[in-house]
């Protein structure tokens, strides 16, 4: 009996391993259909795996992931966070929310502070609309201490990326950064130094994205700027240059994990360590005061004239694959996807905690953006020298660094596998598979 009932365990154990081991994608190995939407993190499933940071390119199909809501101009305070909602619960309707959260913000004297506590991977805020060029401006203080990292960039499903970020033992630097589709250049970096302690003192800092440059600014002077023309790409045919619609988000998260890659580590300025005078109430926090996008008209030749969504029409991921649209941006439920967007629990009492199918991608501490990617062997990826149409910034001057920055995979989560955030993991035994275990095990028992 002790035999049947061990063999009976240990098939059902590997049932259970087959049926819900997390499908991966990217690099051109795309989701199964039942999972058909890839998230940033290289993993599939649906709900929040088809909203923002949906991969079109390696997800089932294009229209897998859900359209995208556009650019609205705005400015966003913090004197509370009732616009601010859980990636738990977002769906997609940008009407009723202005970022989507992972971790733990708190409101505090009209700022929101993104926190990271010891066992956490720290907070995120996406925007819940996309900008497609324009002018981005945000002003707060860093985090500090090693091992920690700032961030304010914007971040196109398609990879495209352009970067503030803040290692906390550099206090008086900023580094700038941009990619397109993700691909790793260490020569894209640039350091801006002589800031007055960015951690102790505010800064505004402006991301300008126009059709044929980046502008970088912090305080209203200009650190760095960038031409489309000087990333033209003549094995790829194409610019290496951000050209796709993008999320803004701001997070801080531990580059000095353990688990993370060595590289990342140095980049990071070594281990965080948990017991930090920066910390406080036992937590990291960044303070965010304000927020702004001002949007700019989308480049000559765009294709569509909806006004409420962006969608790709091929898999090229430049300015020519993307449509302007009137479709819908909401799902009705997180088993909903972009091909069936009416996807909807048996029962209204039913949530995500109840599904047998990942629905909300998790964190795992590699950061937003490329950066959290950076290879073991610890090197930063290129020499020192002068930015492209540098400049000087509060007694700051520019040189390029070799700093990356991948999609928001913070400590926990993801491939790796560590724990996350209010112990949402994008792989987890669902509770209707192990009553069925247990029923099992019971009659075998019996």
């Amino acid at each position: 009996m002790a035999g049947r009932l061990l063999q009976s365990v240990l098939l059902l154990a590997a049932v259970a391993q087959t049926v819900y081991s997390q499908a991966t994608c990217g690099g051109g190995k795309q989701c199964p259909e039942d999972k058909p939407c890839c998230s940033q993190y290289g993993e599939c499933g649906v709900g929040a795996y088809c909203l923002g940071g949906c991969d079109p390119v390696n997800s089932k199909s294009l229209d897998s992931c859900v359209p995208s809501p556009q650019c609205q101009s705005k400015t966003y305070n913090f004197d509370n966070l009732d616009r601010i909602v859980s990636n738990t619960k977002y769906l997609g309707d940008a009407s009723t929310a202005d970022w989507v959260s992972s971790g733990q913000p708190l409101e505090h004297n009209g700022q929101v502070l993104l926190t990271m506590a010891e066992g956490t991977v720290g907070t995120l805020l996406a925007s819940t609309t996309y900008v497609w060029y324009g002018k981005i401006q945000a002003r707060f203080s860093t985090s500090a201490g090693a091992g920690v990292v700032t961030a304010f960039i914007l971040l196109g499903d398609s990879k495209d990326e352009i970067d503030f970020e803040f290692v906390g033992v550099e206090l008086e630097t900023a580094e700038t950064n941009f990619y397109s589709q993700g691909i790793t250049n260490y020569n894209n970096g640039g350091k801006t130094t002589g800031l007055t302690d960015v951690h102790e003192n505010m800064h505004d800092y402006e991301i300008d994205w126009q059709p044929d440059t980046i502008t970088w600014s912090i305080d209203g002077k200009v650190v760095r700027t960038l031409d489309r023309d000087s990333t033209w790409n003549a094995t790829a045919n194409r610019y290496s240059f951000p050209q796709t619609p993008s999320r803004v988000q701001l997070s801080l998260w531990p580059g000095g994990l353990p688990t993370n890659g060595e590289g990342t580590i140095e980049w990071a300025g070594g281990l965080v360590q948990w017991d930090s005078q920066y910390m406080t109430n036992g937590y990291y926090y960044a303070a965010f005061d304000s927020v702004s996008v001002q949007c700019y008209d989308p480049p000559a030749g765009a294709q569509g004239s909806g006004s409420k969504a962006y969608i790709y029409t091929d898999k090229s991921m430049t300015n020519a694959s993307v449509e302007m649209t009137n479709d819908n941006t909401v799902l009705k439920s997180l088993l909903g996807t972009g091909t069936n967007m009416s996807a909807d629990y048996a029962h209204s009492s039913a949530s995500a905690s109840g599904s047998d199918v990942a629905t909300v991608p998790g964190l795992n501490g590699a950061g937003p953006g490329t950066n959290g990617q950076r290879p073991d062997n610890g090197t930063n990826g290129g020499s020192s020298s002068s930015d492209n149409g540098g400049g000087n910034s509060a007694s700051g001057t520019a040189s390029t660094t070799g700093s990356a920055s991948t999609g928001f995979v913070q400590g926990g989560g993801g491939a790796n596998g560590a724990g996350q955030l209010g112990g949402n993991s994008e792989t987890v035994l669902k509770g209707s598979l192990f009553a069925v275990v247990v029923a099992i095990v019971g009659l075998c028992v019996l």
